[in-house]
């Protein structure tokens, strides 16, 4: 929703009657509530009020950063990075055991901030606020947080912040701290409100949720105990965003799902992926269509067929693998096999035969052999990926894995990451070569950061080329020679 369609809205809503009981209104009615005690505080203080938004994890944490902006600007902040702010929001994510510990050690440095700015709200949100032992430690040693919330009521925010707000005002010397720290975490919810502000990190491309949730429980990932069980967004609601994105001037949209294959199963009507990338391509003014991610267990041949005939979805795939040991992805519950997933790669390469493709490749999962991550070497080298994301295992509390035996040591770990990223690399680097001397289409997306005389670009395989131009042409689609490959990414000049 555009901000003069928020203004008119909340110009209609009164706010000396009870909260309505439906939503998205409920919602605007506490954002008008709250604008009215931020502009009294910012006419005291003689200053606007700032509101600082961070953001850990995934693409999925990014898009919900951008609607808790879009509401922390209609409320009436004006938005700042520097967490000296009046109020700052970590959005968190908990894959990895490392990223919680990231986040506590931050909160040390807002307890200082907060000691000279009494007004200072602070707000958790996120994957790491959906762990119960998580939210007990934050009630019990970071009394000084007021608000945690967690994945599925980001919607909330603004009826959360003006009840700190109230929290505030009412509090004597005798509230302890503790008393006066809101926590509203749900377990799950089957919701999806729409048509609430949202304040885009780009004018030119957007994420847009298709579905929430995922279903898979690979026994690795906590992502399903965080973020609930799938839920698609109706395909009417989807299509209009994207339509208004466009309208607003964006050519490139990103469709977001813990695993966007299996988009539309729950729905009254359910519809295909496949179904879905059909109608969004017809929207007129769209030039580029990105998805994240597909899990091979659900890539169909229809999806396929999409890409193949598609004249906007980009020549980019991201097909996580995770092992390429049959046995081990067993044990990961990924139910498909190294052979299944091979037979995939070549179906795709037969109908797109200069897609790029990336994945994500796990290292050390319990009672992972020699035997096992020869498997996994053998399947990058028969794939010949563009790029991939590696990462170490790392046990997560609450998760299968977490007590499975064999774990494997920190050394062996280590020595068996390091040989899969030189052969990643080795591959990647004669992957991308392939392209020097051709002319591509990119859309630019920012000034070079090393170089003020070059911009950056993004090609439809997903990898960057630098070349010289300056910021007016951030956000065209421009063609550009390859010059010179630098491994990841191209040196060109622009041809049109």
């Amino acid at each position: 929703m555009d901000k003069i369609k928020i203004k008119e809205k909340l110009e209609l809503i009164d706010i000396t009657k009870e909260a309505p009981d439906t939503e998205p209104e409920r919602q605007y009615y506490f954002m008008k509530k709250a604008s009215a005690y931020v502009k009294k505080l910012s006419d005291e203080l003689g200053r606007p009020l700032k509101a600082c938004t961070v953001t850990f994890g995934c693409q999925m944490n990014a898009r919900d950063s951008e609607k808790i902006i879009g509401i922390l600007e209609t409320i009436g902040y004006e938005i700042t990075e520097d967490e000296k702010a009046d109020i700052v929001i970590y959005n968190t994510c908990t894959v990895r055991e490392n990223a919680n510990l990231k986040v506590y050690g931050r909160l040390g440095y807002l307890k200082k901030l907060k000691k000279q700015n009494p007004n200072m709200k602070i707000a958790l949100c996120g994957c790491m606020m959906q762990e119960p032992t998580v939210v007990e430690k934050l009630r019990t040693s970071y009394t000084f947080v007021d608000i945690i919330f967690g994945t599925h009521n980001i919607y909330k925010f603004a009826e959360l912040l003006w009840t700190s707000f109230e929290n505030q005002r009412l509090t004597t010397k005798k509230t302890k701290a503790k008393d006066r720290m809101i926590i509203d975490i749900w377990k799950d919810t089957d919701k999806i409100v729409e048509s609430l502000p949202s304040e885009r990190k780009y004018s030119f491309k957007a994420g847009v949720n298709i579905m929430f949730g995922c279903n898979n429980f690979c026994s690795y990932c906590i992502v399903p105990y965080v973020r609930g069980r799938e839920r698609s967004r109706n395909p009417i609601d989807i299509i209009r965003e994207i339509e208004l994105l466009v309208a607003d001037g964006v050519v490139e949209i990103m469709l977001l799902g813990q695993n966007v294959n299996s988009y539309g199963k729950n729905l009254d009507d359910p519809i295909t992926f496949a179904q879905l990338l059909k109608e969004v391509e017809k929207i007129e003014g769209l030039k580029r269509i990105r998805f994240m991610t597909s899990h091979p267990k659900d890539l169909s041949p229809d999806l396929i067929e999409v890409m193949k005939n598609s004249k906007k979805i980009c020549n980019h795939l991201h097909l996580p693998v995770q092992s390429g040991s049959s046995r081990l992805l067993e044990k990961m519950n990924r139910h498909y096999t190294k052979e299944k997933y091979l037979q995939e790669v070549a179906d795709i390469k037969a109908a797109i035969p200069d897609i790029s493709l990336t994945t994500d490749i796990i290292v050390g999962f319990p009672g992972e052999t020699e035997e096992d991550f020869e498997e996994t070497l053998d399947v990058v080298r028969k794939v010949e990926y563009d790029s991939a994301y590696t990462f170490i295992y790392s046990k997560r509390t609450g998760t299968p894995a977490a007590t499975m035996d064999n774990q494997v040591p920190e050394d062996v770990v280590k020595e068996r990451f390091q040989r899969l990223l030189d052969e990643i690399q080795t591959i990647s680097a004669k992957r991308s070569k392939r392209m020097e001397g051709m002319e591509v289409e990119v859309l630019v997306e920012e000034e070079n950061s090393q170089d003020d005389t070059l911009v950056t670009g993004r090609m439809s395989n997903n990898m960057l080329v630098h070349f010289e131009g300056d910021k007016s042409l951030i956000g065209q689609l421009v063609t550009v020679r390859l010059d010179e490959c630098k491994n990841f990414y191209y040196l060109g000049s622009r041809v049109s």
